[in-house]
C-alpha cells in the first residue's frame, strides 16, 4: 500500500488587492509540491478582485477554490478559509505578497521529517520591483530541528507572523483568529506554539513581503490597545499549558511584544490625548506584571542585548518613555 501525499491547504485572504493577486496565485500554482489546494477568500472586494479569482478557479478548477463572503476582515476570512480546508497542512499568504516555487515543498518536508506540528521559513521583503529592500532571519543560530523544552526562548524571541510558517491542521481544532482583533498574529500563533514540543525552520527566505507604494499609509490609532490584549490572551493559555514553569520565558514576551513591539507603534501615534491614555495603559500592563525598568534595559533577543541593537531614534524614544519623560517624546513625534 502507497502513503498518500499529505495535502497542503493555503488561505489566501482577498481584499482590494486586485493590482496584486495574480502575482501571488500564480507563485502559489508554480509551487514544486502540487498536492495543493488554494482557498482564495474574497473578504468583500470592492474592486475587480472577485474578477481575477473567478478567472484563475475557471482556469485551475482543480487547484483553486474561490469562496466569496462578506467583508468581516483579516482574521474573519483566515478562519473562513480554515473552516473549509481539507488538507493535513494549513498555510496562509497575504493576497499581496508571493512564494518561492519550494517553500511548501520544504516546508512541509521539514515538517514530516521531524514529526513538528509547526514549519518556520524567513521572510524578505520586497519593493514592486522585486528588489530586495529587508531580510528577516527569524531564527538565527537555531538548527532545523528545535526542542521547544530545551530551547524555549524560541517563545519569546520568535516573530509571530503566520504567513511565513506552515501549521499541521489540528492545532486548529479548537483555536481560530480571533474576530475583530488588530494584531490577531501575536494573539494566537504564540497559543498554537505552546502546543508543540517540536517546531522546524529552514533559513531559506521563501516569502516574499511585498512593501506597496500604493497603500494608504496606515493610521496609528487605540487600535495598538490590541497589542497588549493579546499578549493577556496568550498570558491565560500559556498558564495552563506544558511550558507554564518557563516564567522567564513568558517575561520575555511580556518584554517583547508588550513593552517593545507596543512602544514601537505608540511612537507613530499622531493624537497627543491617544497618545498618554495608551501611554498610560503601557505602564499599568508594566506595573501589573511586575516587570522591572531593568529587565526591560536587559531584555536580550537572540542573546543580543535589545536595545543596544536599535537604531539611535528609536533607541531614545524608549529610552525616555522608561524614564517617564513623555511629554518629552511628544515633541519628538
Amino acid at each position: 500500500m502507497t502513503n498518500v501525499p499529505s495535502k497542503v491547504s493555503i488561505i489566501v485572504p482577498v481584499y482590494n488587492v486586485e493590482n496584486y493577486l495574480a502575482k501571488c496565485l500564480d507563485s502559489l500554482l508554480n509551487q514544486n509540491y502540487q498536492n495543493i489546494e488554494i482557498l482564495v477568500v474574497n473578504d468583500g472586494s470592492k474592486d475587480r478582485s472577485g474578477e481575477v479569482i473567478n478567472n484563475y478557479a475557471r482556469k485551475y478548477p482543480e487547484k483553486i477554490k474561490p469562496f466569496t463572503k462578506e467583508n468581516g476582515g483579516l482574521s474573519d476570512a483566515r478562519n473562513y478559509g480554515i473552516d473549509r480546508a481539507t488538507g493535513d497542512y494549513i498555510g496562509f499568504v497575504d493576497s499581496d505578497d508571493y512564494v518561492t516555487e519550494n517553500m511548501f515543498e520544504e516546508m512541509l518536508f521539514l515538517a514530516e521529517k521531524h514529526q513538528a506540528k509547526i514549519a518556520i521559513c524567513n521572510i524578505q521583503k520586497v519593493d514592486q520591483n522585486g528588489q530586495i529592500t529587508q531580510k528577516l532571519t527569524q531564527l538565527p543560530n537555531m538548527p532545523e530541528k528545535i526542542e521547544l523544552e530545551n530551547n524555549f526562548s524560541v517563545f519569546s524571541d520568535l516573530s509571530y507572523f503566520a504567513c511565513n510558517k506552515l501549521f499541521k491542521k489540528e492545532l486548529f481544532n479548537q483555536k481560530r483568529f480571533k474576530k475583530g482583533a488588530h494584531f490577531e498574529d501575536i494573539q494566537l500563533i504564540p497559543q498554537l506554539l505552546l502546543e508543540c514540543d517540536v517546531v522546524v525552520q529552514t533559513q531559506n527566505f521563501h516569502y516574499q513581503y511585498l512593501e506597496r507604494t500604493d497603500s494608504i499609509t496606515k493610521t496609528h490609532t487605540e487600535k495598538g490597545i490590541d497589542i497588549l490584549k493579546a499578549v493577556q490572551d496568550v498570558e491565560y493559555v500559556f498558564k495552563e499549558s506544558i511550558y507554564s514553569h518557563k516564567i522567564k520565558e513568558l517575561k520575555n514576551f511580556q518584554i517583547f511584544e508588550g513593552v517593545y513591539s507596543f512602544l514601537a507603534y505608540l511612537a507613530f501615534v499622531k493624537n497627543e490625548e491617544t497618545f498618554y491614555s495608551m501611554a498610560d495603559k503601557l505602564s499599568v500592563f508594566i506595573k501589573e506584571r511586575e516587570i522591572k525598568i531593568q529587565d526591560i534595559l536587559n531584555y536580550s533577543r537572540f542573546g543580543k542585548n535589545y536595545l543596544l541593537s536599535l537604531p539611535v531614534k528609536k533607541k531614545i524614544f524608549y529610552l525616555l518613555f522608561f524614564a517617564g519623560q513623555k511629554k518629552l517624546i511628544r515633541k519628538l513625534i
